[in-house]
């Protein structure tokens, strides 16, 4: 578990069956790894939704980049061709935008707001834990007195130990009952909370990409030469290359 008890002397009396105890301990545990995966899970859409931003705009600097090249303004088919590259790339952006806009609504809010819940969570086994110890420790007080030889005084200090155990039991057994019956009601409502987010998620993502091979399938029409494969393109800058490779300013010592 996620504490650390506090050091007090123990009961001989097993006050929290070793049953309830591993029950309460598995529940926590899973709800402990839930937000674990619900943390890391919001980075890692995070991270993915900000490289995707980053690859598109990348995509539409580098065709402004080639539209400004002297290349443009010589040769009309490569401006052309490059005007053709702008237009798809600012598309793509533009889809790309929308696409992370509603994941960032459907997927990383809804992960947000579900993590917001687990430091209440925490605090209620918090207490429940520091319930535990006190029970534990007025149990303790109690037994020292019950096995006391029975005096006036004696008796009298273990009523009163008594009457100090008794709301402090039923503190605790409330607490536990609390927790016991909540955690696993929490634990299965991922379910239904998460479906709706990781639906809208791989619609997103349908939509994106049919898009993309629209804007593509068109770019590639607009590009196509016919009687040139890539493998020609190829040859043809080796070719170029080494005729570069030839010019004595660039020839090796």
């Amino acid at each position: 578990m996620s504490w650390i008890p506090f050091k007090i002397g123990q009961p001989k009396k097993q006050i929290v069956p070793k049953t309830v105890e591993r029950d309460f301990e598995r529940e926590y545990g899973k709800l402990q790894q839930l937000e674990e995966q619900t943390k890391r899970l919001q980075k890692d859409m995070k991270k993915s939704t900000d490289a995707d931003l980053a690859m598109s705009k990348s995509a539409v600097k580098i065709s402004l980049d080639l539209l400004s090249n002297p290349l443009c303004e010589q040769d009309q088919d490569f401006l052309n061709m490059v005007t053709a590259l702008d237009t798809a790339m600012k598309r793509m952006d533009a889809f790309n935008q929308e696409k992370v806009n509603q994941i960032q609504k459907t997927v990383i809010e809804p992960l947000k707001k579900f993590g917001s819940v687990f430091p209440s969570l925490n605090m209620a086994v918090k207490r429940r834990e520091q319930a535990l110890q006190d029970y534990r420790r007025l149990q303790a007080k109690v037994e020292k007195y019950e096995e006391k030889e029975k005096t006036g005084p004696v008796l009298a200090k273990l009523h009163q130990a008594r009457e100090e155990l008794r709301p402090v039991r039923e503190d605790f057994e409330a607490k536990n009952k609390q927790l016991l019956d909540e955690m696993p009601r929490f634990y299965g409502s991922r379910l239904d909370y998460f479906q709706p987010s990781f639906e809208s998620l791989i619609r997103a993502q349908v939509v994106y990409y049919s898009e993309m091979h629209k804007i593509f399938g068109d770019l590639t029409q607009q590009l196509e030469q016919p009687g040139h494969s890539d493998e020609q393109r190829e040859r043809e800058n080796e070719a170029k290359l080494s005729e570069l490779r030839a010019l004595s300013i660039v020839a090796d010592d």
